[in-house]
């Protein structure tokens, strides 16, 4: 699996406010609904579902909520490039400033975990954060996110 799988060009925010941890999933829910065509409050419950179990703050300023969603018929994916970087509870508890928010079919399986796996290598990876850190164009930030890679 590629991100260029789960992301599409419309699917990229560049400068994305927001004062909190709910704040930001609330807002990520609005945008996400209407792509996938899942009313907003379905999503937004089962972000919030999902962080009770424990945050998505993976690391290194970047989270990855997710969740299954009923009706969603394959997975998609939503990137948001923080405009500052905020507390997420993260597991080294430094501030998120690079989300990918990624929405599964209720039935997924393994795809589920392969398209999380695909997402954090890419934005693990310290190269691809610094570029996507450094620009505020949501198309350039779809095509960093998307290229192919050899790693």
């Amino acid at each position: 699996m590629r991100v260029a799988d789960l992301l599409k060009p419309d699917s990229v925010i560049a400068e994305l406010r927001g004062a909190d941890k709910r704040q930001v999933l609330r807002e990520l829910a609005r945008r996400a609904a209407p792509l996938v065509n899942i009313p907003e409050m379905t999503v937004h419950a089962a972000l919030l579902a999902r962080e009770r179990l424990g945050s998505t703050g993976v690391g290194a300023g970047v989270a990855i909520p997710h969740a299954r969603i009923p009706g969603l018929s394959a997975p998609h994916g939503l990137f948001a490039r923080l405009a500052r970087p905020i507390t997420f509870d993260a597991i080294d508890g430094q501030p998120v400033d690079l989300i990918f928010l990624l929405l599964v079919p209720e039935g997924a399986g393994s795809d589920h975990l392969a398209a999380l796996a695909c997402v954090s290598r890419t934005l693990r990876n310290p190269a691809t954060a610094k570029l996507l850190r450094g620009s505020t164009d949501a198309a350039a930030l779809h095509a960093i996110l998307t290229e192919t890679r050899d790693d």
